[in-house]
């Protein structure tokens, strides 16, 4: 029986005293300061997954498990300074993680298994950037087998160390035993990350029962394998190295992450700072984020006594939150529209301070940018299309003028009065790259770099004119063909076939260099998609559908 997600609405908030499935430990290690190193520990309840139907077993993983460590992963950016190296390993006895659930991808619908992968893949890449932005490596200690998802949750990390117990190997089966492709960047982290030659990956590839012991080192698969009895010196040496060299140098208290305010109902959300509006009947949704009201902090002092209600945090986990509930419990919207609301210079004042903080070292300020930096890169990876609305009384300045350049088409009202414009702000030109590596103005002109430089030094607020002139709206229609231009434009959008919009616009939204993160969400991950469809996968006698049972898949042998 296929079922969807659980029968109540998916929620993404939690906290590590509502962990199942993972614990986050401090421990002391020999020749290391207190608290320098946080150890995230997978333990997954066989009996606790989202939905009934599938058991848990060695240390499989469902959408649960994963929201648990992403959490655990945001936890140790803002709530724990001292951490200068994380450990990821299993709290159950010779296996690390068996991957993904199977039961549970084999009973899901089709979006659901797409929308978890991606959560998965954003997971990942959230764990490579606790390392490359944040400045605080990661180990995997496999002190057990790593497969599929498992070992992919490893590719992840900087270094891995593999048990050498006759046992304990590293595989991605996924191919051979269930038809489909490693979907959490696999395939793209063995030969990209970590530089596996073509030829043994294909072996790898196809190998159900994984590689393990020297043959894993040789093959690039891992970094270090140790004996079960010299396993836990072999980690903490490995952190050891680690913590040297480590970047994160972070003084003070840290920011306790607080649950959200969010009023629900079955037409939307309304948060501190973000609205949502969704319309079942036109498949649209409409994400309205306001401006800061007042002063926000100006010195790394006021930065942590504000907490995390304060609009620099709580806007954009707002916005986060709003993302992924409507990728996963509203998936017949196909359609967002991006408003924002309030004085959009209390924005560029908001987005000069913070940037001033961090560009002098404060290391929570550098998390706030860097959280920015991950909201954004959601709504870039969103299946729906994009359109943003400036309008009198929005305030598209700044790092809320990123929303505008993540959308597909811009919509700015030519009032002829020059009361609605947008403003640019340093934080428009470094601080958040896309997938790509390129900032969105960069990539919204590549076919002249020069214009943005040029934009560099416009700090006027630009009206309709302006804008469209600097190629930085697509359309501005004035007050007599304002309602109809929109309203055209959102009922053609919505009109057209949902896979058709979301395969062109993952096409063209990033534009430029092709990266691992591109190849894994333009390339793998639509190859993925396709092959979840597919009869050798889940047809009535696909790879996939008939795992665990006695009889054998059978396959369409036709190469396509």
């Amino acid at each position: 029986m296929e079922h969807s997600a659980p029968d109540s609405p998916v929620r993404f908030e939690t906290s590590p005293a509502q962990y199942r499935h993972w614990r986050l430990e401090f421990p002391t290690v020999a020749g290391l300061a207190p608290g320098s190193v946080a150890r995230i520990v997978m333990d997954v309840v066989e009996e606790g997954g989202m939905r009934p139907g599938y058991v848990l077993k060695l240390n499989s993983y469902d959408l649960g498990v994963d929201i648990e460590l992403a959490d655990a992963i945001q936890r140790v950016r803002f709530e724990h300074p001292a951490v200068r190296a994380v450990v990821v390993t299993s709290g159950k006895d010779r296996i690390f993680c068996s991957g993904a659930n199977i039961y549970m991808l084999g009973s899901s619908t089709h979006p659901f298994k797409v929308n978890f992968c991606k959560f998965t893949n954003e997971t990942r890449l959230y764990l490579e950037e606790l390392s490359a932005g944040s400045g605080i490596p990661v180990l995997a200690a496999l002190n057990g087998t790593a497969s599929g998802g498992g070992y992919e949750l490893a590719l992840a990390c900087d270094d891995i160390l593999l048990q050498d117990d006759g046992n304990s190997a590293v595989s991605l089966p996924e191919v051979p035993l269930l038809a489909v492709l490693p979907g959490t960047g696999g395939l793209t982290r063995v030969v990209d990350k970590r530089k596996v030659r073509r030829d043994l990956a294909d072996v790898f590839s196809t190998l159900a029962e994984g590689v393990r012991g020297k043959r894993s080192i040789e093959w690039r698969l891992v970094d270090e394998i140790a004996s079960r009895s010299r396993f836990d010196a072999a980690v903490a040496a490995r952190l050891a190295k680690l913590s040297a060299r480590a970047t994160r140098t972070a003084t003070g208290e840290g920011m306790a992450l607080t649950p959200l305010t969010a009023q629900r109902t079955e037409h939307g959300t309304a948060y501190s700072y973000v609205t949502v509006a969704v319309d079942t009947a036109r498949r649209l949704a409409e994400i309205t984020v306001k401006a800061p009201e007042g002063p926000t902090p100006e010195t790394p002092d006021a930065l942590r006594a504000a907490g995390c209600a304060q609009w620099h945090v709580a806007a954009w986990r707002e916005l986060d939150d709003a993302l992924l509930d409507l990728r996963f419990n509203h998936l017949e919207v196909g359609l967002i529209v991006l408003r924002t609301a309030g004085d959009p210079e209390a924005v560029r004042s908001a987005d000069r301070s913070l940037l001033r903080m961090a560009d002098a070292g404060d290391w929570l300020a550098r998390e706030v940018v860097l959280l920015r930096k991950r909201v954004l890169k959601r709504l870039d990876l969103s299946a729906k299309s994009l359109f943003a609305l400036i309008e009198p009384g929005s305030a598209f300045a700044g790092s809320l003028f990123e929303l505008a350049l993540a959308a597909d088409r811009i919509f700015m009202l030519d009032d002829g009065e020059s009361k609605t414009t947008l403003s640019l702000s340093p934080m428009n030109f470094g601080p958040f790259p896309m997938s790509n590596g390129l900032t969105r103005l960069a990539t919204r002109f590549l076919y002249d770099p020069t214009v943005v430089d040029k934009l560099r030094d416009v700090s006027d607020p630009l009206d309709a004119s302006d804008a469209m002139k600097k190629g930085l709206v697509t359309f501005a229609p004035d007050p007599i063909d304002w309602e109809d231009e929109v309203r055209v434009a959102v009922e053609e959008r919505t009109s057209m076939s949902p896979d058709a919009m979301t395969g062109m616009e993952a096409n063209l939204r990033f534009a430029g260099p092709e990266t691992l993160e591109t190849k894994i969400y333009g390339r793998l991950s639509a190859w993925q998609n396709w092959i979840f469809q597919r009869p050798n996968a889940v047809g009535p006698r696909g790879a996939l559908t008939m795992y665990g049972k006695p009889e054998r898949a059978v396959f369409d042998v036709r190469r396509t």
